[in-house]
């Protein structure tokens, strides 16, 4: 007797999506731009050393502005119209990012900081003896 053939769609085909979640992690070396549906599933991403990126250019402000908007781009493709953007991190492609995404016609429901903030941290280390 023959196995049951099931078919695996590994590509899914395009998705109209009206909502979504720009996650933006900006670290001191790199930007990161994931874009998310209200799931959370990943629809696309960016970050500025995939974008061609390498050193001390992958921490400036204009690599972080291209990489989202390479995020975004699939976006528009996709129908998405609203979203809700989360930022976290000290990085300094913060607000170029933001402001990318603004410029490219997508609707922000809200802008939220979700950088962690220690409430006492974590314990210093020994005072030296010399």
């Amino acid at each position: 007797m023959p196995k049951s053939v099931r078919k695996i769609n590994l590509r899914k085909g395009k998705r109209k999506l009206l909502r979504g979640v720009i996650n933006i992690l900006a670290s001191f070396n790199n930007t990161i731009v994931t874009v998310t549906d209200i799931r959370g599933q990943v629809v696309s991403w960016a970050s500025a050393g995939a974008c061609g990126f390498k050193g001390a250019r992958k921490s400036t402000p204009f690599a972080a502005q291209t990489a989202a908007e390479k995020a975004t781009r699939l976006l528009i493709d996709q129908g998405m119209e609203e979203t809700e953007v989360m930022i976290s991190g000290p990085g300094p492609g913060r607000d170029t990012a933001l402001r990318a995404i603004r410029r490219s016609g997508i609707t922000l429901s809200f802008v939220r900081d979700v950088t962690p903030m220690p409430h006492n941290g974590c314990r210093p280390p020994r005072k030296r003896r010399v």
